[in-house]
């Protein structure tokens, strides 16, 4: 395998699957096996989930809500989606702990670093919930602090698209793919990875991210060995 410690960002709408709104636990289980798959390579796996599929902190604010308490929801959300998360992965055999910048001791242990690097050690995957504990910071720049701190390899990026275009290739059939992109040319030409305070703490801290396309089977185990899969940023 190229990377040994991985960080696996997930978007709460991939947990949708062709459902509207919530938890479809077919997707969860598929992509469950497909974690299980590299952890039997010896790959340490973290991941982020966001909460989109329940709450949206933006969104409710746009709507008249206080921004502060519609993203303390949206965190809620996140620890939502990483106890499903959990239960898919332990139904599949696999050894979990769930660890939450929000404490709510009761279902997960809080965030602390050191312990977070010991489960990754013994095999855990580690699933980090409530964002970075703060509002106005999205899960992208959750995933990408943690990353950072756990010391992982990459971040890995799983969508419902294959990889970085210059257009949306939903709207624009004639979209044009990159197999690879440096971070100044993502800022240059204006393309959507991340927000752009998960982006440059990525870039200043050379970290490389991945896009990819999670919903197709077996593509979260290409990226990992190394095949040319999605779109690669670094450096």
């Amino acid at each position: 395998m190229k990377y040994k410690r991985i960080l696996l960002k997930l978007s709460g709408e991939a947990l949708m699957g062709d459902r509207q709104y919530g938890i479809d636990p077919e997707r969860l289980s598929e992509y469950a096996q497909d974690i299980k798959t590299i952890t039997e390579k010896g790959v340490e796996v973290a991941i982020v989930i966001g909460g989109g599929n329940i709450f949206r902190g933006v969104a409710g604010a746009s709507n008249g809500m206080d921004r502060v308490q519609g993203d303390h929801m949206g965190m809620l959300a996140t620890v939502i989606n990483g106890l499903a998360l959990q239960s898919a992965l332990e139904d599949a055999g696999l050894p979990t702990r769930l660890q939450s910048a929000v404490h709510i001791n009761q279902v997960a242990e809080p965030f602390i670093r050191r312990k977070a690097m010991r489960h990754l050690e013994k095999g855990r995957v580690v699933i980090f919930g409530g964002g970075t504990g703060n509002p106005y910071f999205t899960t992208d720049s959750a995933a990408v602090l943690r990353a950072i701190e756990i010391e992982a390899d990459v971040i890995l990026k799983g969508t419902r698209v294959d990889g970085i275009y210059n257009a949306d290739p939903e709207k624009d059939d004639k979209a044009i793919k990159f197999n690879f992109i440096t971070f100044d040319d993502v800022l240059k030409k204006g393309l959507k990875v991340m927000d752009t305070t998960a982006f440059t703490l990525s870039q200043e801290n050379e970290l490389p991210i991945i896009v990819f396309d999670m919903n197709k089977k077996g593509n979260l185990l290409k990226v990992v060995a190394g095949e040319k899969v999605g779109t690669e940023v670094n450096l």
